[in-house]
Protein backbone atom coordinates (compact mmCIF):
# COMPACT_ATOMS: atom_id res chain seq x y z
CA UNK A 1 0.00 0.00 0.00
CA UNK A 2 1.79 3.36 -0.92
CA UNK A 3 2.55 5.84 1.83
CA UNK A 4 0.40 9.04 1.24
CA UNK A 5 2.30 11.77 4.26
CA UNK A 6 -0.44 14.39 5.39
CA UNK A 7 1.35 18.05 6.61
CA UNK A 8 -1.60 20.05 8.00
CA UNK A 9 -1.82 23.40 9.01
CA UNK A 10 -4.04 25.86 10.62
CA UNK A 11 -6.56 26.08 7.09
CA UNK A 12 -7.05 22.88 7.89
CA UNK A 13 -9.25 23.20 11.19
CA UNK A 14 -10.62 26.93 9.98
CA UNK A 15 -13.78 25.46 8.24
CA UNK A 16 -14.89 23.66 11.32
CA UNK A 17 -15.09 27.06 13.36
CA UNK A 18 -11.57 27.62 15.11
CA UNK A 19 -9.97 30.42 14.30
CA UNK A 20 -6.64 30.45 12.64
CA UNK A 21 -3.38 31.21 14.63
CA UNK A 22 -2.34 34.92 14.09
CA UNK A 23 -4.38 37.72 12.34
CA UNK A 24 -2.01 40.12 10.04
CA UNK A 25 -1.23 42.36 13.45
CA UNK A 26 0.41 39.43 15.10
CA UNK A 27 -2.53 38.86 17.93
CA UNK A 28 -4.40 35.64 18.65
CA UNK A 29 -7.65 36.25 19.92
CA UNK A 30 -6.74 39.96 20.71
CA UNK A 31 -3.49 38.86 22.74
CA UNK A 32 0.06 39.29 21.48
CA UNK A 33 1.27 35.79 20.46
CA UNK A 34 4.16 36.10 23.26
CA UNK A 35 2.03 36.54 26.09
CA UNK A 36 0.16 33.54 26.15
CA UNK A 37 1.94 31.34 23.42
CA UNK A 38 5.68 31.55 25.21
CA UNK A 39 8.13 30.32 28.74
CA UNK A 40 8.66 34.05 29.27
CA UNK A 41 4.64 34.54 29.20
CA UNK A 42 3.71 32.12 31.29
CA UNK A 43 6.32 32.85 33.74
CA UNK A 44 4.84 36.72 33.64
CA UNK A 45 1.59 35.87 33.86
CA UNK A 46 0.63 32.27 34.35
CA UNK A 47 -3.42 33.03 35.23
CA UNK A 48 -3.60 34.71 31.59
CA UNK A 49 -2.02 32.01 29.76
CA UNK A 50 -4.24 29.28 31.41
CA UNK A 51 -7.08 30.73 30.93
CA UNK A 52 -6.29 31.64 27.03
CA UNK A 53 -6.07 28.17 26.53
CA UNK A 54 -9.17 27.50 28.69
CA UNK A 55 -11.24 29.15 26.21
CA UNK A 56 -9.42 27.69 23.38
CA UNK A 57 -10.15 24.48 24.71
CA UNK A 58 -13.79 25.24 25.27
CA UNK A 59 -14.47 26.74 21.87
CA UNK A 60 -12.52 23.08 20.63
CA UNK A 61 -15.26 20.81 22.10
CA UNK A 62 -17.86 23.03 20.77
CA UNK A 63 -16.70 22.35 16.99
CA UNK A 64 -16.85 19.18 14.33
CA UNK A 65 -14.28 17.45 11.95
CA UNK A 66 -15.40 18.79 8.63
CA UNK A 67 -15.65 17.26 5.08
CA UNK A 68 -11.94 17.49 4.51
CA UNK A 69 -10.69 16.05 7.90
CA UNK A 70 -13.37 12.89 7.28
CA UNK A 71 -11.85 12.27 3.69
CA UNK A 72 -8.50 12.29 4.99
CA UNK A 73 -9.74 9.58 7.33
CA UNK A 74 -11.34 7.86 4.37
CA UNK A 75 -8.06 7.80 2.54
CA UNK A 76 -7.27 5.20 4.69
CA UNK A 77 -8.83 2.60 2.41
CA UNK A 78 -6.51 3.53 -0.01
CA UNK A 79 -3.31 4.57 1.56
CA UNK A 80 -1.36 4.38 4.85
CA UNK A 81 -2.04 7.40 5.60
CA UNK A 82 0.18 9.27 8.62
CA UNK A 83 -0.53 13.04 9.58
CA UNK A 84 1.84 15.42 10.64
CA UNK A 85 0.06 18.27 11.80
CA UNK A 86 1.01 21.91 13.19
CA UNK A 87 -2.58 22.28 14.54
CA UNK A 88 -3.14 21.55 18.25
CA UNK A 89 -7.01 20.20 18.17
CA UNK A 90 -8.13 16.60 18.11
CA UNK A 91 -10.56 16.70 14.92
CA UNK A 92 -8.16 14.54 12.84
CA UNK A 93 -8.84 11.85 15.60
CA UNK A 94 -12.36 12.58 15.74
CA UNK A 95 -12.84 12.15 12.54
CA UNK A 96 -11.33 8.88 12.44
CA UNK A 97 -7.49 9.00 11.69
CA UNK A 98 -5.51 6.33 13.28
CA UNK A 99 -2.34 8.37 13.27
CA UNK A 100 -1.89 11.50 13.69
CA UNK A 101 1.50 13.30 15.06
CA UNK A 102 1.29 16.42 16.90
CA UNK A 103 4.21 18.63 16.48
CA UNK A 104 3.09 21.58 18.47
CA UNK A 105 0.92 19.76 21.22
CA UNK A 106 -2.63 19.36 22.33
CA UNK A 107 -4.72 21.18 23.83
CA UNK A 108 -6.75 18.73 25.62
CA UNK A 109 -3.65 17.34 27.37
CA UNK A 110 -1.57 18.88 30.10
CA UNK A 111 2.21 18.41 31.22
CA UNK A 112 4.15 19.10 34.24
CA UNK A 113 6.11 22.38 34.36
CA UNK A 114 9.10 20.26 35.55
CA UNK A 115 8.80 16.98 33.85
CA UNK A 116 7.78 17.60 30.10
CA UNK A 117 6.96 13.44 29.54
CA UNK A 118 4.75 13.40 32.54
CA UNK A 119 1.46 14.40 30.26
CA UNK A 120 -2.23 13.75 31.03
CA UNK A 121 -5.30 13.95 29.20
CA UNK A 122 -7.20 17.40 30.01
CA UNK A 123 -10.31 18.50 29.18
CA UNK A 124 -11.30 21.08 32.24
CA UNK A 125 -9.83 24.10 32.70
CA UNK A 126 -6.57 24.32 34.13
CA UNK A 127 -5.91 26.71 36.73
CA UNK A 128 -3.09 27.68 39.35
CA UNK A 129 -2.64 24.73 41.98
CA UNK A 130 -3.94 22.19 39.61
CA UNK A 131 -0.81 19.89 40.41
CA UNK A 132 1.12 16.69 38.78
CA UNK A 133 1.70 13.60 41.03
CA UNK A 134 5.26 15.03 42.63
CA UNK A 135 3.40 18.52 43.46
CA UNK A 136 4.48 20.50 40.25
CA UNK A 137 2.01 22.54 38.31
CA UNK A 138 0.45 21.88 35.30
CA UNK A 139 0.66 23.74 32.30
CA UNK A 140 -0.63 23.55 28.59
CA UNK A 141 0.65 20.68 26.62
CA UNK A 142 1.46 23.47 23.99
CA UNK A 143 5.26 23.71 21.90
CA UNK A 144 5.45 27.87 22.50
CA UNK A 145 7.53 29.95 20.95
CA UNK A 146 11.19 29.37 21.95
CA UNK A 147 10.59 25.29 23.14
CA UNK A 148 12.43 22.32 20.99
CA UNK A 149 9.88 20.62 18.81
CA UNK A 150 10.57 17.02 20.74
CA UNK A 151 8.63 15.42 17.43
CA UNK A 152 10.22 16.99 14.30
CA UNK A 153 13.18 14.32 13.95
CA UNK A 154 10.21 11.44 13.95
CA UNK A 155 8.52 13.93 11.41
CA UNK A 156 11.41 14.25 9.44
CA UNK A 157 12.05 10.66 9.22
CA UNK A 158 8.24 9.57 8.38
CA UNK A 159 8.77 12.27 5.48
CA UNK A 160 11.93 10.48 4.33
CA UNK A 161 9.34 7.12 3.45
CA UNK A 162 6.59 8.93 2.02
CA UNK A 163 5.33 7.82 -1.27
CA UNK A 164 3.18 11.03 -2.15
CA UNK A 165 3.14 14.25 0.02
CA UNK A 166 -0.08 16.57 0.46
CA UNK A 167 0.00 19.94 2.59
CA UNK A 168 -3.34 20.92 3.26
CA UNK A 169 -3.77 24.81 5.09
CA UNK A 170 -0.15 25.75 6.07
CA UNK A 171 1.50 28.87 4.76
CA UNK A 172 5.44 27.23 5.16
CA UNK A 173 6.15 30.09 6.91
CA UNK A 174 6.57 28.30 10.20
CA UNK A 175 9.71 26.30 11.12
CA UNK A 176 10.79 23.26 11.59
CA UNK A 177 7.46 22.87 10.26
CA UNK A 178 7.96 24.46 7.10
CA UNK A 179 11.06 22.36 6.63
CA UNK A 180 9.60 18.70 6.57
CA UNK A 181 7.94 19.47 2.43
CA UNK A 182 12.10 19.31 1.94
CA UNK A 183 12.53 15.58 3.57
CA UNK A 184 10.16 13.63 1.13
CA UNK A 185 12.80 11.39 -1.79
CA UNK A 186 13.58 13.19 -4.80
CA UNK A 187 11.03 13.75 -7.07
CA UNK A 188 7.55 12.81 -4.25
CA UNK A 189 4.57 14.13 -6.16
CA UNK A 190 3.46 16.65 -3.86
CA UNK A 191 -0.16 18.54 -3.62
CA UNK A 192 -0.77 21.81 -1.73
CA UNK A 193 -4.12 22.74 -0.91
CA UNK A 194 -4.31 26.47 0.12
CA UNK A 195 -6.79 29.04 -0.92
CA UNK A 196 -3.49 31.66 -0.90
CA UNK A 197 -0.57 29.47 -1.74
CA UNK A 198 2.75 30.92 -1.08
CA UNK A 199 4.29 28.96 -3.59
CA UNK A 200 3.28 27.64 -7.56
CA UNK A 201 3.20 24.45 -9.31
CA UNK A 202 6.28 23.05 -10.53
CA UNK A 203 7.14 19.83 -11.75
CA UNK A 204 6.63 17.39 -9.10
CA UNK A 205 4.33 20.01 -6.82
CA UNK A 206 0.81 20.78 -7.98
CA UNK A 207 -0.96 23.50 -6.21
CA UNK A 208 -4.92 23.77 -5.34
CA UNK A 209 -5.27 27.27 -4.69
CA UNK A 210 -8.45 26.30 -3.01
CA UNK A 211 -9.99 26.08 0.98
CA UNK A 212 -9.28 22.40 2.43
CA UNK A 213 -13.04 20.88 1.84
CA UNK A 214 -13.10 21.69 -1.55
CA UNK A 215 -9.15 21.09 -2.53
CA UNK A 216 -9.45 17.84 -0.99
CA UNK A 217 -12.32 16.56 -3.52
CA UNK A 218 -9.90 18.04 -6.18
CA UNK A 219 -7.01 16.00 -4.74
CA UNK A 220 -8.94 12.40 -4.57
CA UNK A 221 -9.72 13.15 -8.09
CA UNK A 222 -6.75 13.28 -9.95
CA UNK A 223 -6.33 9.75 -8.78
Amino acid sequence: MKHLVVLTGAGMSAESGLKTFRDANGLWEGHDVMSVASPEGFAANPELVLDFYNQRRKQLLEVKPNKAHLELANLEKHFKVIIITQNVDDLHERAGSSHVIHLHGELLKARSVRNENLILDWKKDLILGDLDSHGDQLRPHIVWFGEAVPLIDEAAAICQTADKLLIIGTSLQVYPAASLMHCVPENTPTYFIDPNPSISSTKNLTVIAKPATEGIHEFISIF
